[in-house]
Parts: C-alpha cells; structure tokens; sequence
C-alpha cells in the first residue's frame, strides 16, 4: 500500500473514532433529557382510564400569580415542619422565592420553577444559601415581621408545639428545596449524591397540576428524597451548643476582661444587655420578665412589648450558653413558672460597683469613637 494510502486509512481512523465518541456523549446528553421525573394522570369518565396532559401555561395560570398564592394558602405541601417566613426576600444574587424556617432552627431556602426542574437551579439555590447562611436572628425577624405580621419568636411557639426558643439555635444549617413540575435526571441524579455521599439537606418536590373535564383543578406532588430523610441530614450537622445555668468563678480583673471584650462585639443582644438589662438592674433590685419589656420600650430599643419579649428571649438565649458564665456570674435569674423561660432578672451581691464602672467606661469608649 502507498504511503498516501496509510496516512489516509489512519486520518479516515482517527476521525471515525472521534465520531464514535461525540455520537456517544451526544446520545448520553439526549437520554439524560428524556429520563426526567414526571407524574401522570388519568381520569376516571364512564369506567374508562383518560389522560389528562396540561399545564399552567397552558391554562393561563402563573407562577407568581397563581403558584405562589395556593402554596401561602396551604404551605404544608413543601412539608409540615417548614414555617413560611419571607417572600420574595432579596439576597445578594437576587430574590428569593419562598424564605422558611423548620423546628430546629434551620432554614429552608424554596425556589420555585413553573416548569421543569433543570441542573442550574441547584446552583441558585446553592448561590441563595451561601449568603443567607451569615444572616443574623435579628435580620431573619425583620424578615418575618414583614411577611407575617409577628416576630420570629412568636411565629415559632405558634406554628410548632411545645418547642422551646431558648433551646433552639437559629440558622445554624440550612436545607434547599426546589419545587417544580419535573425534574431532570442530571439534578436527580445530583440530588441524590449530594444527599447520600455529603449529608447535604436538599430534596425536590415535584408538582402535577392537571385541571379535570369538570373544570376542577387539582395539584398533587411527590418528592426525590422522602422528607424525614431529608431532615436528618439538616439535623446530623447540627452541634448542640452547650446550655448551663452555673456562674462563673473568675477574680475581678479577669470577669472585667470578658465583660468588656463581649460588651464591644458588634452583637445584637449583648448591646441590649448593655443599653437596657444592665441600667434597668441598678434601679432595680429584681426585674421580671414583664418589667424588662416595658424597659426596652421606655429606652427605645423596641417598637412594643412583642417585639421586646422576641429580644428578651434572644438574650435569654445568651444567657444559657456555657461558655458566657462570666455573664451568669453578674446577672442571676429564676425560673418561677417553668424549666425552661428565665425570668426575676438581678445583679449577684457584690459586684453593683463593677457594673456600674464598666457601663462608664463603656459609654466613654463609644462617645470618643464617635468622635
């Protein structure tokens, strides 16, 4: 054989194998977009089983106006431990469907798709959570308050039974949920490796909206990952923040030092600690729970009484961590009605003085970084 010969036969080779593997991966790409989550449904007419194929476009309804409005009305089919707290809340990548909370605490980030579910979603919702992941308690209410009327604290004791706010640490994890009305196989396939190999709290509802010969409407749904599986995963990366009511036990000079160190932090609670608890505990021999919601009102530092027993329970919360006894060692309270809400607020014997030396200094401290 010539050589031109053997230089085409090898050419002619080469491109046949390059051939054969786009063909393959062209061929792959195509099954993975047929093999797709779907539900169907057929209709029961005269003892004879009817398709019934139809859409929300295809009926004029909407994601924003339609879809959204009927999960408000019965958010329990995204699950029935997920309270709804925001909509539309914007994030540094944009707005954000549906904001939630379960009864551990942990976010729930629900984004929604009127159509199918793609892999890209996974990536916005990934995108969603990385920022919401740093939002503090205080923001997340103000989240609430917006969209229900109330404060997060309220919200919770109402919607959940017997759950304990000073017990809970509020997004500490979060879980995605992604909503639509079929998924492809890719982010099934995603869904389930992330949840298996990496414990990652996310599942995808699939949604099936199909209006009947009679006009009724009907959305029924069925999930990737069964729910309580789903949880698990949220609650296996949860750490217990360790709870104690024992004061601590440091000389003054050092108590001074972790005291002053917490009071300059930029915290929400510790600047209410300062600002309201503290000054209201040196007129006061004994503040209840009662008379330190009306002190934050009289100091400005809440709207009304509601919104001041949200911030009490956030530093109640404070309070019980084991790691701030220096704060336990100044500050004592009881428990007079149950095991588990703080109440009768009081300075320890002994250190009136160190208090009062610290909120000077403090106030010093602020007034000249002001300057």
């Amino acid at each position: 054989m010539a050589c031109g010969s053997t230089e085409k036969l090898a050419h002619f080779c080469t491109l046949l194998v390059i051939y054969t593997h786009v063909a393959h991966k062209l061929k792959k790409i195509e099954l993975n977009k047929k093999m797709s989550t779907e539900i169907k449904t057929w209709e029961i007419i005269e003892g004879e089983l009817k398709p019934i194929s139809s859409t929300l476009t295809e009926n004029g309804r909407k994601e924003s106006e339609h879809l959204e409005q009927w999960i408000k009305t019965k958010p329990d089919i995204l699950g029935n431990d997920i309270l709804i707290i925001g909509e539309q809340v914007y994030t540094k990548s944009g707005p954000l469907d549906f904001l939630g909370i379960d009864n551990n605490g942990n976010l729930v980030i629900v984004e929604l798709k009127r159509e199918k579910l793609a892999r890209l979603v996974l990536a916005q919702a990934i995108d969603y959570a990385s920022d919401l992941s740093t939002w503090d308690i205080e923001k997340l209410s103000e989240i609430c308050i917006a969209y229900t009327g109330d404060n997060l604290e309220d919200q919770l004791t109402a919607h959940f039974d017997d759950i304990k706010i000073d017990d809970i640490t509020i997004n500490q994890s979060q879980r995605l949920l992604l909503v639509g009305f079929a998924i492809e196989e890719p982010l099934s396939r995603m869904i389930e490796w992330l949840s298996t190999n990496f414990d990652m709290a996310i599942n995808a509802i699939i949604l099936n909206y199909v209006k009947t010969s009679n006009g009724a409407e009907i959305l029924s749904r069925t999930v990737t990952i069964p729910e309580e599986i789903a949880k698990e995963k949220s609650n296996k990366k949860k750490f217990k923040i360790e709870m104690s009511d024992e004061p601590g036990e440091y000389e003054m000079a050092k108590l001074k030092e972790f005291l002053k160190s917490y009071f300059t932090k930029a915290n929400y609670s510790s600047n209410r600690i300062k600002n309201v608890l503290l000054p209201a505990l040196l007129t006061k021999k004994v503040l209840t729970r009662k008379q330190f919601k009306k002190e934050f009102v009289k100091a400005n530092e809440a709207d009304d009484e509601s919104q001041a027993g949200y911030f009490i329970a956030l530093i109640s919360n404070q309070l019980g961590h084991a790691k701030k006894d220096y704060l336990r060692q100044i500050i004592n309270y009881e428990y007079p009605d149950n095991h588990w809400t703080k109440d009768n607020f009081s300075l320890r014997e002994g250190y009136r003085e160190l208090v009062e030396e610290l909120l000077t200094e403090l106030k010093k401290a602020s007034g000249q970084h002001r300057i």
